[in-house]
């Protein structure tokens, strides 16, 4: 199990990776990247900076990841998180899980990428042309994590 919170840019193809190396038992990998947009609400973004509180961040990760764990067999996860200032086209999010069938995997992945934009305490501060403005909190994100509560 690997949860990393940083600033520098990670490689998807290598975190794939290390979710099979060496594991047999692997029968599929889902994986997750999230990037910066350059457009929302229909307004153009500059950048996007992500701030986090570490020891309340990182305990609201792994208890994430905990729950997927036990809802799942999964063999491994990966989530990478970085925050700092983000560009367009930057990666923000790497979520990686590995199992033995892709059912379990694809779930797994979609739940911790759920409770992620609704649990994790991250705060983002859209750059835009003329102003920077916080992003509030969607109703669909709070509406896709609600079907994980049943």
């Amino acid at each position: 199990m690997k949860i990393q919170v940083q600033e520098s840019d990670f490689d998807p193809g290598a975190e794939i990776a290390a979710l099979h190396a060496g594991q047999p038992k692997v029968g599929a990998v889902a994986s997750f990247v999230g990037l910066v947009r350059d457009l929302n609400d229909g307004e153009s973004v500059t950048s996007l900076t992500l701030e986090h509180y570490p020891a309340m961040t990182e305990k609201s990760l792994r208890e994430i990841v905990d729950q997927a764990m036990g809802r799942w067999s999964l063999l491994d996860v990966s989530l990478i998180h970085r925050v700092g200032e983000l560009k367009p086209l930057d990666r923000i999010v790497f979520v990686g899980v590995a199992s033995m069938h892709r059912g379990e995997a694809f779930a797994a992945c979609e739940f911790i990428m759920d409770y992620l934009k609704t649990l994790a305490p991250f705060w983002k501060k859209e750059g835009t042309p003329g102003s920077e403005r916080w992003v509030e909190a969607h109703a669909s994100d709070e509406t896709a994590a609600e079907r994980w509560k049943k």
